[in-house]
């Protein structure tokens, strides 16, 4: 997982149930993750994909991630799911 995609997490629990689980979930997260902090590559990578798949800038850096590491990406995002892209995801919408 990037570094933008747990910030992500992040500013979505904070918005919803508050700095200090935000704070809580990111702690019990970290040690689960094995966390991508953005190179040059990466970034580049990134805005390839969002200049060709409309997404968000967050979204496009989770898919070049998953793609660099040659993972699924399991999501619940419609705008990553969306289409034929050509990465391998799973839908978690359920």
């Amino acid at each position: 997982m990037s570094w933008i995609n747990l910030g992500e997490v992040a500013y979505i629990v904070e918005r919803s149930a508050g700095r200090q689980h935000a704070d809580l979930v990111v702690r019990d997260l970290r040690p689960q993750l094995t966390l991508d902090l953005p190179s040059a590559v990466r970034v580049l990578e990134a805005a390839r994909i969002k200049a060709v798949c409309p997404m968000a800038s967050a979204d496009a850096f989770a898919v070049a991630t998953a793609l660099a590491h040659r993972a699924t990406l399991l999501t619940g995002d419609p705008e990553i799911l969306g289409g034929d892209a050509g990465w391998p995801t799973e839908d978690l919408r359920g």
